[in-house]
């Protein structure tokens, strides 16, 4: 098993490699960079960009003077500075390499347009993200798992199909149709207010004791988490319910029957290790979904500041140091995770042998 674990992980670094390189060419087609966008604003608004790190007395001149340089255009000196200060008067296969040296190093750069290290603009968007994916991974398992259960041993009853009935309206309504709904109805949108209508915690809650710091928190992430929960909780229910189904109809179930088994024992004793491997196959694409995928439009409707979109808006400006940071920590996590995930299918059921497979 070793040696499988360090084959895979000596394949990240070229999976790596991949991304950013097709990611980098793609970007290279893509019109409209910073150094464009950053005239085009000193064109209608001047002193838009005075603040830009890095920026020399040239910069400050020309925008004090933007009105009279704006009709005749700006000198081809001021825009080499700005290809210089932004590295693009190298080539593209230089700044490449040196990008790629630095992520190794774990050295993303600073932001184009804001005076923060790219590592501690994530760092300060983390916890949206975080407490997003966390509890609406959790939430999803902890829910869909034993109802997956229950409707499998209970197949063809009234109760699987009133629960298959709401799983399918769940998971016809978009994520972002059901947030707004919930904030319609219990934010205080046109019905009652219970749950606060932004933010991950209230202004004050460096003042609250922690007791009322863990309720406040909780507060204000039950909507986004409850709203995030929906798609993937319709798909793990389905999914537990037909892999159960799959092994409760198995000889060996039969056989343990006949030996005068309880039904508790044969259904987690048995069924349950066998019938949870395609469930945990499926976490890493539930957790990387969540965490990654749905955050963006989650985020924007409750008025949640993390890396959806912090990503979003670097990739309308153009701030490609926080877009291939980003892509390079969010491509490293989901290797991870897949890792993870294969290291889950061995310690449940120890018959799986990734290691000869391979051989």
């Amino acid at each position: 098993m070793l040696a499988y674990i360090l084959r895979r992980l000596a394949l990240i670094l070229p999976t790596l490699f991949g991304i950013m390189l097709i990611n980098f060419v793609l970007v290279q087609f893509v019109p409209g960079g910073p150094v464009e966008q950053i005239l085009a604003q000193l064109e209608q608004d001047t002193d838009v960009f005075q603040g830009i790190a890095g920026g020399g007395g040239e910069i400050r001149q020309i925008s004090e003077q933007g009105d009279y340089l704006g009709a005749q255009g700006l000198p081809d000196d001021f825009i080499a500075d700005l290809e210089r200060q932004f590295g693009f008067d190298k080539p593209p296969v230089e700044r490449f390499l040196h990008m790629i040296w630095g992520y190794l190093r774990f050295d993303f750069g600073e932001s184009y347009f804001r005076s923060i290290s790219v590592t501690d603009l994530i760092l300060e968007k983390m916890p949206v993200s975080i407490s997003l994916g966390l509890w609406t991974t959790l939430l999803a398992y902890l829910i869909s798992i034993p109802l997956g259960i229950r409707k499998a041993v209970r197949d063809g009853t009234s109760f699987d199909s009133w629960t298959s009935s709401l799983i399918i309206v769940g998971y016809a309504i978009p994520g972002f149709l059901f947030a707004i709904l919930l904030l319609v109805l219990f934010a205080g949108g046109s019905y009652i207010k219970i749950f606060p209508l932004r933010g991950l915690v209230s202004p004050d809650f460096a003042d609250m004791p922690a007791w009322r710091q863990v309720l406040d928190y909780f507060w204000h992430i039950a909507l986004p988490v409850l709203a995030s929960t929906i798609s993937a909780f319709a798909t793990l229910t389905l999914l537990t319910k037909n892999s159960f189904l799959d092994e409760i109809r198995k000889q060996y179930v039969l056989t343990a029957r006949a030996k005068g088994l309880t039904e508790q024992k044969v259904l987690y004793g048995h069924v349950f290790r066998n019938a949870m491997l395609i469930v945990i196959a499926g976490f890493p694409a539930v957790f990387v979904s969540v965490f990654f995928g749905s955050s963006l439009i989650i985020e924007t409707i409750f008025s949640l500041d993390g890396l959806g979109r912090m990503g979003f808006e670097a990739a309308v400006a153009r701030d490609y140091p926080v877009v291939f940071g980003t892509l390079y920590i969010f491509s490293l996590i989901g290797l991870l995770i897949g890792l993870i995930s294969d290291l889950m299918y061995v310690w449940i059921d120890p018959r799986i042998d990734f290691e000869r497979r391979l051989s």
